[in-house]
């Protein structure tokens, strides 16, 4: 394992930081995706997540649900 890769598993192993951002929608690939609560009453919103399922047995289970919250977490590191 590299030094670099050991930071970063080291960093991780401490957890995120206490202090979060959270949003009320994502942009992602030219899409924006609101949060429920914050789409709701508007005349069109997508909140619909769709991601595709991947495991080492052969069961792939595809997860689809709504999105409710974004949060963003920052891990101890200097990088961050």
């Amino acid at each position: 394992m590299g030094m670099s890769a050991a930071k970063s598993l080291s960093s991780l192993s401490l957890g995120p930081e206490r202090k979060v951002k959270c949003y009320n929608g994502y942009f992602f690939n030219g899409y924006v995706l609101p949060t429920e609560e914050y789409g709701h009453g508007r005349k069109t919103y997508n909140i619909g997540v769709f991601v595709k399922g991947s495991t080492s047995s052969e069961l792939e289970v595809d997860y689809y649900s709504r999105l409710e919250e974004v949060v963003e977490l920052q891990y101890h590191s200097e990088q961050n």
